[in-house]
Protein backbone atom coordinates (compact mmCIF):
# COMPACT_ATOMS: atom_id res chain seq x y z
CA UNK A 1 0.00 0.00 0.00
CA UNK A 2 2.45 2.31 1.04
CA UNK A 3 4.32 1.77 -2.63
CA UNK A 4 1.31 2.64 -4.74
CA UNK A 5 0.79 6.35 -2.47
CA UNK A 6 4.85 6.78 -3.23
CA UNK A 7 3.73 6.13 -6.63
CA UNK A 8 0.29 8.05 -7.04
CA UNK A 9 2.25 11.08 -5.19
CA UNK A 10 4.63 11.24 -8.13
CA UNK A 11 1.61 10.66 -10.64
CA UNK A 12 -1.78 11.71 -12.12
CA UNK A 13 -4.40 9.62 -13.40
CA UNK A 14 -5.83 10.65 -16.81
CA UNK A 15 -8.98 9.50 -18.13
CA UNK A 16 -9.58 9.76 -21.89
CA UNK A 17 -13.08 9.42 -23.18
CA UNK A 18 -14.52 9.40 -27.36
CA UNK A 19 -17.92 9.99 -28.40
CA UNK A 20 -18.25 8.53 -31.74
CA UNK A 21 -21.56 9.64 -33.63
CA UNK A 22 -23.40 6.84 -36.26
CA UNK A 23 -26.30 6.63 -38.18
CA UNK A 24 -28.56 4.74 -40.10
CA UNK A 25 -30.16 5.50 -43.78
CA UNK A 26 -33.09 3.67 -44.99
CA UNK A 27 -35.85 4.64 -47.54
CA UNK A 28 -38.89 3.95 -49.04
CA UNK A 29 -40.88 4.56 -52.34
CA UNK A 30 -44.47 4.87 -52.07
CA UNK A 31 -47.06 6.23 -54.92
CA UNK A 32 -49.26 8.72 -53.79
CA UNK A 33 -52.29 10.44 -55.95
CA UNK A 34 -51.47 12.81 -58.77
CA UNK A 35 -54.39 15.32 -57.37
CA UNK A 36 -52.94 15.95 -54.45
CA UNK A 37 -50.98 19.49 -54.43
CA UNK A 38 -47.55 19.58 -53.32
CA UNK A 39 -48.04 21.72 -50.31
CA UNK A 40 -51.02 18.97 -48.85
CA UNK A 41 -48.35 15.94 -49.78
CA UNK A 42 -46.77 16.39 -46.01
CA UNK A 43 -50.62 16.50 -44.63
CA UNK A 44 -51.66 13.18 -46.66
CA UNK A 45 -48.24 11.52 -45.90
CA UNK A 46 -49.08 12.32 -42.12
CA UNK A 47 -52.60 11.09 -42.89
CA UNK A 48 -51.51 8.04 -44.55
CA UNK A 49 -48.52 6.68 -42.57
CA UNK A 50 -49.86 3.19 -42.35
CA UNK A 51 -48.30 2.89 -46.09
CA UNK A 52 -45.07 3.25 -44.96
CA UNK A 53 -43.92 3.41 -41.30
CA UNK A 54 -43.63 -0.17 -40.65
CA UNK A 55 -41.34 -1.24 -43.84
CA UNK A 56 -39.56 2.32 -43.37
CA UNK A 57 -38.80 0.89 -39.77
CA UNK A 58 -37.89 -2.69 -40.75
CA UNK A 59 -35.74 -1.11 -43.53
CA UNK A 60 -34.13 0.94 -40.91
CA UNK A 61 -33.55 -1.85 -38.65
CA UNK A 62 -31.75 -3.65 -41.50
CA UNK A 63 -29.48 -0.88 -42.14
CA UNK A 64 -25.77 -0.83 -41.25
CA UNK A 65 -24.47 1.85 -39.02
CA UNK A 66 -22.27 4.98 -41.10
CA UNK A 67 -20.01 6.69 -39.41
CA UNK A 68 -21.48 10.86 -38.28
CA UNK A 69 -24.36 12.74 -38.68
CA UNK A 70 -25.21 12.04 -41.91
CA UNK A 71 -25.58 15.80 -42.47
CA UNK A 72 -22.67 17.01 -44.04
CA UNK A 73 -22.56 17.60 -47.98
CA UNK A 74 -21.16 13.58 -48.87
CA UNK A 75 -24.16 12.30 -47.14
CA UNK A 76 -26.61 14.09 -48.56
CA UNK A 77 -25.20 14.05 -52.02
CA UNK A 78 -25.06 10.29 -51.39
CA UNK A 79 -28.48 9.76 -50.28
CA UNK A 80 -29.84 12.40 -52.71
CA UNK A 81 -31.36 14.22 -49.52
CA UNK A 82 -31.64 17.01 -48.02
CA UNK A 83 -30.80 16.27 -43.91
CA UNK A 84 -30.27 19.38 -41.59
CA UNK A 85 -31.53 19.08 -38.55
CA UNK A 86 -28.41 18.32 -36.18
CA UNK A 87 -30.18 18.74 -32.94
CA UNK A 88 -32.72 16.57 -33.65
CA UNK A 89 -31.96 12.71 -32.77
CA UNK A 90 -34.17 11.26 -35.81
CA UNK A 91 -35.09 13.17 -39.06
CA UNK A 92 -37.47 11.77 -41.60
CA UNK A 93 -38.14 13.45 -45.09
CA UNK A 94 -40.26 13.24 -48.29
CA UNK A 95 -38.95 14.25 -51.66
CA UNK A 96 -41.17 14.47 -54.48
CA UNK A 97 -39.62 12.17 -57.32
CA UNK A 98 -38.90 14.70 -60.58
CA UNK A 99 -40.60 18.09 -59.07
CA UNK A 100 -37.48 18.55 -57.01
CA UNK A 101 -40.00 19.37 -53.87
CA UNK A 102 -39.73 17.97 -50.53
CA UNK A 103 -39.95 18.33 -46.99
CA UNK A 104 -40.05 17.13 -43.48
CA UNK A 105 -41.97 15.04 -41.81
Amino acid sequence: MKKIIKIMEKERLVTISNRSVYHKYAEVTIPIPKHIKQEDVAEWLFENEHLYTDDLDQRLHESEYHFGLGLDYDANNYHKSNFNESESESETRYDIEGEKYGGHL
